[in-house]
């Protein structure tokens, strides 16, 4: 398993650093290469965790998330994101450094930076409480699922989604990119509606899950949705 997390860490660096610089059209360019230094080492830091701390949760979330049996409207969902992920990497790297078209303040950037962090410390948080945050939207009745009501969860019920509301928004701020600013509405639309699909699922196969919501009603954001 260790050996597996190391390559797929250097080749998911590798993709970034193509990706990323090649849309910059400059391999010099210090806010991309600060931006994947920053979330290769939160990244590698938890995977590092789940290795040592729940494998089964690692094994699980490193496999592809298109398997058989998943439903249709999430697959969708899924390819969609991450289509539009990339594409929104692109455009960032192609405004901020390409073309100039804008820019973002130095205190904005280390805003930015923060909003990234914040959001992957919390997607440690939710993977410490959630044993069954895997890719994919079902219950997992083989390893008998429950309701999980602490850490975040006690908060908020999708505290995972809410750690890349985040970093959604703490991107383009890093890469200073106000046209990948103004993206993210769009990208948290689908990452709602993807919220709506899990909630479905779980209300419906769950035992004690709308319970919890009655308990816990906010999905991502405490006092907004």
């Amino acid at each position: 398993m260790l050996r597996r997390v190391v390559i797929q860490t250097v080749i998911w660096f590798a993709i970034q650093a193509v990706i990323m610089m090649g849309a910059a059209g400059d391999w010099s360019w210090a806010q991309g290469w600060t931006y994947i230094g920053e979330v290769t080492a939160l990244s590698t830091a938890t995977t590092l965790w789940l290795l040592f701390n729940d494998p089964e949760l690692l094994k699980a979330r490193m496999s592809s998330p298109f398997k058989r049996g998943q439903r249709r409207r999430d697959l969708l969902i899924i390819a969609i994101f991450t289509a539009a992920i990339v594409a929104w990497i692109v455009l960032m790297c192609v405004d901020a450094r390409r073309f100039m078209w804008t820019s973002v303040p130095l205190a904005g950037q280390i805003a930015g930076a923060v909003l990234i962090g914040a959001g992957l410390v919390l997607v440690w948080e939710t993977f410490r409480a959630n044993t069954f945050a895997t890719t994919q939207v079902r219950v997992q009745a083989e390893r008998q699922q429950t309701v999980v009501d602490s850490g975040p969860y006690r908060y908020i019920r999708h505290p995972m989604y809410a750690g890349m509301v985040l970093y959604l928004i703490g991107t383009p701020l890093m890469l200073g990119s106000l046209w990948g600013l103004a993206c993210v509405p769009v990208l948290m639309i689908l990452l709602a509606l993807r919220t709506l699909g899990e909630e479905k699922v779980l209300r419906q196969d769950l035992a004690g899950y709308v319970e919890y919501t009655t308990r816990t009603p906010w999905r991502i954001i405490p006092g907004v949705w």
